[in-house]
């Protein structure tokens, strides 16, 4: 008998699952209706098939974006009846976070990649003209292969693809599903991972994905190029698409890296993750490409480079995929998804997508363009060739060892990852990085097919020494020069770059200006790299535990204990130029802030002061910690923290204390107190002074008559040169007596006005008042680490205008373009007879 469950909002996840039935069966008429009318004798027919193909592909965008509202409706109105929903959502997420919460998911991502492909291919049917045929194939094929992605069906044993709108009581298997009313004790979902609660989330997976979909544009023309024998004319319309390719994926890695600087706690931008490897893989391959492309378009050499680089980079962003969604990165990588049930999927996303590329550069083979004239040593041709080649061999170095799991599952061999990865990644892609460096440096004064050999060498020569002169200074100046020598190298290398692209700048806008964005774009590279050597290279811990202290065996695993100091609350410890104070932790949301305050003493001076808040989650697999950062012109300090015992931050409200101990066992003995307004008591950490007696006392939620008495004591507490108010109450109620205590969380104290010892007025007696201080072994503290990142605001300024150089080469090669010529049909004469 099947089960009647009650509560359930079916009809938006049942409209979902029609849509995404939809959009995959309208992407594969599309891609039918597309490739007959790419055929030569049915294009020059009719163009009925063309109109079949932009309904096809129409109808797959509108019902991507119908998939969209329904997933976020779901999303929205918290239906977690839903597996994704309560997988990553909860009710206390604010709207924005719902937003990401789109993207959480595996599912989530495909859609969102589903969802830029079509808008890419919505562009493409504007703008593409007589390639639009051949081109949408492709775009069309796409969509399929990522349709079964969130296909969600099953055949047999046999999963194609996972659903967004799968029900919860379908995605697993307990007990509480026997019920017909299990809605009732599923008040909430599991929530977003904490690490993810951050506003990057919401901006860097959109800008990654629609980065990572662009890349089938410049795909989609080689093989349209290579398919219908227009080998020569497809590389000027995909120069664009592939600069933008390059400008938002690369746009998306560094969002990434900048997320993990600010929200995470391994200490920089980039550890060489194997996810973080994996997301550089196509963009290092397309910048290869563009330059190759640009090559052949002006000189007609290196087609196959070309073309082979570009196909190459699509194929790439499947593998990136597989390594981060397949699951085969679980045991080597942090960021890594596991598998949901597509690894296979995925495999063939790869195959499918090097098979087309294979295919096509065999079969057409013999007839590629290839020149058989060698290039000219002192060519820009050459050289940009050759840099092509260094950017390759980066990224097959980044590829063989990031995909050691991949090798050990397809051979069954149990190769080891490098013990020493982060190392390893910096020599190699350092040395890379010194070759790269210089050529996008001195290729600037070289000229296509020829160049004034005498002339290069003189003007090489005296921007590579005014390099060295500055280069020296700036590594003198950081302490660059204790590194290793590659990285001064790179520095060199780099600085060149800038200077002489600052030179080819310079000339662009004296006229040239059709050089300006290449050379932005370098300046850009340049200053990223300067300031990626030097904030990596020479951050500086100064949280230098002297005390030999070394928290525990545990601790020691992960952190090196000279590296963290102790703060225990309220009690400021010299670190380095600054005095530090742990004063209190707040919980906001779902973030525990802990309240660090620095000041910077000269001469005995406060001459700057301000305050970091550090996030710590606890979590089942222990502490996770998020840093803040002070961020300065030339430098930043970032900090968070390794220790903790505070979990969380009790409420400092009233206490009732008549006759009952509630938490006073938490506390040191108590110590009571006889004084008079204006009268001072000690305690370990400071002082407390009876301000006055307010006789008209306040407490929440107890009315008073006019036969009760509630008198608040108005004391002042001083801590460690911080101030704070407090006021216990005492009250006398019918016949019974009461005292309500205050907590001054941040002082360790709680405080009970206990006793009124009456004289000739109120004012004139004493009053018992009952301190209550935690232990010293129960004290608050938590152990930070803080480091100084110098010149790290080159790295982020070097992203910025590395990005406006791509955009600026897009502008211009947009002109470069020749509209395509009308054809217009030819009238059949008329014969005029003359009258007679």
């Amino acid at each position: 008998m099947d089960i009647v469950f009650k509560g359930e909002h079916l009809l938006p996840g049942q409209l979902g699952q029609f849509f995404i039935v939809l959009a995959f069966g309208a992407a594969l008429f599309s891609l039918i209706c597309y490739y007959f009318s790419a055929q030569e004798d049915v294009a020059k027919s009719d163009n009925s098939w063309l109109r079949l193909g932009r309904i096809g592909y129409w109808l797959n965008t509108v019902a991507i974006l119908g998939m969209g509202v329904c997933l976020f409706y779901i999303l929205y109105h918290n239906y977690f009846e839903y597996h994704y929903a309560w997988s990553y959502t909860s009710r206390e997420l604010p709207v924005y976070y719902i937003v990401s919460g789109f993207w959480n998911g595996q599912e989530g991502g495909f859609l969102l990649w589903y969802f830029w492909t079509a808008v890419l291919g919505n562009i493409l049917i504007w703008k593409a003209k007589s390639w639009e045929s051949p081109v949408m194939v492709t775009m069309a094929l796409t969509q399929v292969v990522l349709g079964t992605m969130v296909l969600g069906l099953q055949i047999g044993s046999a999963h194609i693809g996972s659903s967004p709108f799968l029900l919860l009581r379908n995605a697993m298997e307990a007990p509480i599903f026997k019920n017909p009313n299990y809605l009732d004790f599923i008040k909430d979902g599991k929530g977003m991972n904490p690490s993810l609660q951050n506003y990057w989330m919401i901006i860097h997976p959109p800008t990654l994905f629609l980065g990572l979909a662009s890349l089938v544009v410049p795909f989609a023309y080689a093989t349209a190029g290579l398919w219908k024998r227009r080998y020569k004319e497809w590389v000027a319309p995909a120069i664009p698409y592939a600069l933008f390719g390059c400008m938002i994926l690369g746009t998306g890695v560094i969002m990434g890296a900048f997320w993990a600087y600010e929200s995470l706690n391994f200490g920089g931008f980039w550890a060489w993750d194997p996810v973080e490897n994996a997301s550089i893989f196509p963009w290092l391959v397309l910048v290869a490409a563009v330059h190759v492309l640009i090559v052949f378009k002006n000189t007609g050499h290196s087609y196959f480079t070309a073309t082979l680089l570009t196909l190459l980079s699509f194929v790439l962003v499947w593998y990136s995929s597989f390594l981060s969604r397949s699951g085969i990165l679980g045991e080597s990588s942090v960021h890594a998804f596991t598998d949901i049930g597509l690894f296979w999927q995925l495999v063939i996303g790869i195959i499918v997508f090097l098979a087309i590329t294979i295919y096509l550069l065999i079969s057409r083979w013999k007839e590629l363009p290839i020149t058989k004239k060698d290039e000219d040593t002192y060519s820009r041709e050459f050289w940009m060739f050759v840099g092509a080649v260094f950017l390759g061999l980066s990224c097959l170095q980044l590829i063989l060892v990031t995909s050691v799991p991949v090798w050990n599952a397809m051979f069954g061999t149990k190769l080891a990852p490098p013990t020493d990865p982060v190392k390893q990644y910096n020599i190699i892609q350092a040395s890379f990085a010194v070759v790269i460096a210089l050529l996008s440096g001195f290729t600037q004064f070289l000229k296509y097919k020829q160049t004034d050999i005498r002339r290069f060498f003189i003007t090489t020569l005296v921007y590579l020494v005014f390099a060295a002169l500055i280069t020296a200074l700036v590594v003198y100046a950081t302490g660059v020069y204790k590194l290793n020598f590659v990285f001064n190298l790179v520095m060199l290398c780099a600085i060149y770059s800038v200077v002489a692209n600052g030179k080819v700048l310079a000339d662009a806008i004296k006229g040239k200006f059709k050089l300006a964005g290449s050379a932005v774009g370098h300046i850009g590279f340049g200053l990223l790299l300067v300031g990626a050597l030097i904030s990596a290279g020479t951050k500086r811990v100064i949280s230098e535990n002297l005390t030999g202290e070394q928290y525990s065996a545990e601790f020691a695993k992960d952190e090196n204990p000279k590296e963290n100091i102790l703060l225990y609350k309220n009690e400021p410890i010299k670190m380095g130029e600054y005095m530090v104070t742990f004063r209190s932790d707040t919980i906001e949301g779902a973030q525990h802030l802990f309240n660090i305050d620095y000041q910077r003493i000269q001469n005995g001076k406060v001459t700057e002061g301000f305050t970091l808040r550090p996030n710590v989650i606890q979590a089942q697999g222990g502490m996770s910690s998020s840093p803040d950062t002070k961020h300065y012109l030339f430098h930043d300090m970032y900090t968070h923290i390794t220790m903790t015992n505070v979990i969380t931050t009790e409420p400092q409200g009233e206490e009732a204390s008549h006759g009952e101990e509630g938490d006073d066992k938490k506390y040191d003995a108590p110590v009571t107190h006889e004084i008079a307004v204006g009268d001072t008591m000690t305690y370990r950490d400071g002082i407390i002074i009876l301000k006055g007696l307010n006789k008209n006392a306040k407490l929440q939620n107890i009315p008073l008559t006019d036969k009760d008495i509630a008198v608040g004591a108005q004391l002042e507490v001083i801590s460690h040169g911080k101030t704070y108010q407090s006021e216990p109450v005492y009250m006398i109620k019918g016949r019974s007596v009461f005292d309500f205590g205050k907590k001054v969380e941040d002082a360790g104290l709680k405080l009970r006005f206990t006793k009124i010892i009456p004289g000739k007025t109120l004012a004139d007696g004493k009053v018992e008042i009952t301190v209550y201080q935690q232990p010293e072994s129960k004290k608050k503290f938590i152990v930070m680490k803080a480091i100084e990142f110098p010149y790290i605001n080159f790295l982020w300024a070097g992203t910025i205008i590395m990005v406006i150089g791509f955009f600026m080469s897009i502008l211009r090669r947009n002109k470069e373009l020749k509209p395509e010529p009308v054809k217009v049909a030819a009238q059949p004469r008329v014969k005029v007879q003359k009258k007679k």
